[in-house]
């Protein structure tokens, strides 16, 4: 595949998560009555326009595809229109903000559906140990005392039920030695101290796991379990890398942003249909989950102040949040401008 066709597909899958996100905020916004200005697929410049002379919405197509905004009157600061934004009640500014990152999440659960039904699903079975000659490891987890056979229920007493999450509980707490819980012979036994081959990526150490696991078979009802378990291990993944980062598990280098992204996303289409859908629905629900961050000039940021009014019953004064927003929005571009400059110097010159 081309630099061309990559580009074409980075684009289009941005373009599409970012048009379903902003649909969420517009279609609420419309459900409510509120007065929306512009509906933006892009930021920068605007490449095509046109402005409904039923609505007076202009819908814009903008140069920049990474990213988009709804522009609703009142929605940073006050309106007179008497449906503006900041005119309608709590509940309603709450949905509408929400809403967004919501739809992203439900999509990139729609798309796992689809991969599942396209891929070989794997249960939590050990069916073989890889040779110690094959991986090159130096340590298997068979000499801690799991065997062929064992059905992994448990890692460190966390219940792992399809494939993935065997395989990410083991990445995340296999760097040093766990609990695994199995159940063997129809007993649930819990060997202490098991010890998985590890590598490094990036500074961080993971554990590694070195077995195989055998197929389940596949229906409607395997295929929808296994496809929203791993959509919710999608969901976890994200909180936690977040978590990790904050405590200093994973480096900065380990973040990505539309540039490092952009060149998974054409990694991942090089590999056929099915790792393009897998990809597209991390990048979905990853997109909902960050939009949801308490972080100013997330939408996260204008829900925890949407709460703090009801809680409270007091808005927040309007200039205060107005400062707060900028100045998160100055930090976000910002920290973003330097992961775009760090995802060019890795793919391009290391």
């Amino acid at each position: 595949m081309g630099t061309i066709s990559t580009i074409f597909i980075a684009v289009l899958v941005f373009g599409l998560l970012i048009l379903i996100h902003e649909l969420g905020h517009y279609v609420f916004a419309r459900i409510f009555g509120v007065k929306i200005l512009e509906f933006s697929i892009g930021m920068g410049p605007k490449i095509l326009q046109y402005t409904s002379k039923k609505t007076n919405i202009t819908y814009a197509i903008s140069a920049v595809p990474f990213g988009g905004y709804v522009a609703m009157a009142g929605e940073d600061g006050e309106s007179e229109d008497p449906n503006s934004f900041d005119k309608k009640p709590a509940w309603q500014r709450f949905i509408i903000t929400a809403a967004g990152a919501a739809v992203n999440i439900i999509a990139g659960f729609i798309v796992m559906v689809i991969f599942t039904f396209m891929v070989d699903i794997g249960g939590t079975t050990i069916g073989e140990f890889v040779p110690l000659d094959k991986t090159g490891y130096t340590v298997s987890s068979s000499d801690s005392g799991l065997e062929v056979g064992d059905t992994v229920v448990k890692i460190n007493g966390k219940t792992v039920s399809i494939s993935d999450e065997l395989s990410y509980e083991i990445m995340r707490s296999g760097y040093e030695p766990i609990s695994v819980t199995v159940i063997r012979d129809g007993e649930e036994i819990t060997l202490d101290n098991v010890v998985f081959p590890t590598v490094g990526e990036q500074g961080q150490v993971f554990g590694s796991i070195d077995f195989k696991v055998y197929k389940e078979e596949k229906n409607f009802f395997t295929v929808m379990r296994y496809a929203f378990t791993k959509g919710a291990l999608l969901v976890r993944m994200c909180w936690e890398s977040i978590y990790d980062l904050i405590v200093g598990r994973y480096t900065v280098e380990a973040i990505s942003g539309p540039v490092g992204i952009s060149s998974a996303i054409g990694d991942a289409a090089k590999k056929g249909i099915d790792m393009l859908l897998y990809i597209t629905a991390l990048i979905s629900i990853n997109l909902g989950v960050m939009n949801l961050l308490p972080i100013p000039a997330l939408d996260g940021g204008r829900i925890l102040t949407i709460l703090i009014e009801i809680v409270t019953r007091r808005r927040i004064p309007k200039h205060i949040e107005a400062t707060v927003n900028g100045v998160g929005l100055f930090l976000l571009l910002g920290f973003s401008l330097f992961i775009m400059i760090k995802d060019v110097v890795q793919i391009f010159f290391l």
